[in-house]
């Protein structure tokens, strides 16, 4: 069974963004989407995860059409089976980084693992108010709150924007590790073509499709 499935998606605003995207993804594999700003990485990126309706095509997760479900199953998904790592981190800015983590352990009836937060290095955040924080700090900790619900798979808008090099590296190893650990998938969106090239896929998101090379 494949966990992610794109049929033929189209998708434009004032013009059109893409057409005849398709592609599988499976348990244990990323796929990176490299493309220039405004080719609707993103975009893409909302269709797949449930947010955003594409004009034309399916989607299907766990092998059901997502823009066929109810708005209860919808929600079911987001709360259980899928993780959302946004540019934007949305975090609780007058909640402590641990309850930030916990609420979302707690919708999803999931523990808290310590050794999560140790590898990405943010263990000893945990007290501090999110306001207080620095972005990088806060980005790790919405990774966090994501990797908390144990969700079957992610994804990640520019999930590494907010870090050095060094940091980015090690995030991405934890998101790698967990896939392979819970039999998840990741597609990621992402300008660093070091770190795309890493994930099982990348591919550059043109006009007319999906491509191995820019």
């Amino acid at each position: 069974m494949s966990l992610l499935r794109v049929d033929n998606i189209s998708h434009a605003f004032e013009y059109t963004l893409f057409e005849d995207v398709n592609f599988i993804l499976n348990a244990k594999e990323s796929m990176a989407i490299l493309g220039v700003s405004g080719s609707g990485k993103s975009t893409l990126l909302h269709i797949c995860s449930t947010l955003l309706k594409p004009n034309s095509g399916a989607v299907s997760l766990f092998d059901k059409n997502i823009y066929t479900h109810s708005d209860d199953e919808t929600l079911k998904l987001r709360r259980y089976d899928v993780g959302i790592i946004f540019q934007a981190h949305y975090l609780f800015k007058g909640f402590l980084a641990h309850e930030n983590i916990e609420l979302a352990s707690f919708l999803s009836e999931k523990a808290i693992e310590p050794r999560m937060l140790e590898r990405l290095g943010i263990a000893e955040f945990m007290h501090y108010k999110v306001g207080d924080l620095s972005g990088g700090q806060q980005q790790r900790i919405s990774i966090a709150r994501v990797l908390a619900k144990k969700p079957k798979i992610i994804f990640a808008d520019e999930p590494t924007g907010n870090l050095d090099d060094k940091t980015a590296q090690e995030v991405m190893n934890v998101l790698f590790e967990y896939i392979e650990q819970e039999n998840a998938a990741l597609l990621l969106v992402t300008h660093n073509t070091q770190l795309a090239k890493q994930c099982t896929y990348h591919r550059y998101l043109h006009v007319d499709g999906l491509k191995e090379e820019a």
